[in-house]
């Protein structure tokens, strides 16, 4: 039981890290949309980056709270 209380908490840990680096992609996308930089692939670097970010909380809020079964 002490087990999947510490998966849990793992979990929850895992996915405030991965939120709070998804807020930060955002703002930075946001400053480079505003200024362009030279380099063209940076703005949809950052924009992948933010989508796979999205992906794995998503994934991670299935496992910490599952749907329920109709």
């Amino acid at each position: 039981m002490l087990d999947d209380f510490e998966d849990a908490a793992n979990w929850v840990d895992t996915l405030a890290q991965l939120k709070a680096e998804h807020r930060d992609l955002d703002t930075a996308i946001a400053a480079l949309s505003a200024a362009p930089p030279q380099d063209g692939l940076v703005l949809p670097r950052l924009k992948k980056r933010k989508l796979a970010l999205k992906d794995r909380i998503a994934y991670i809020e299935r496992m910490i709270d599952p749907p329920e079964l109709a």
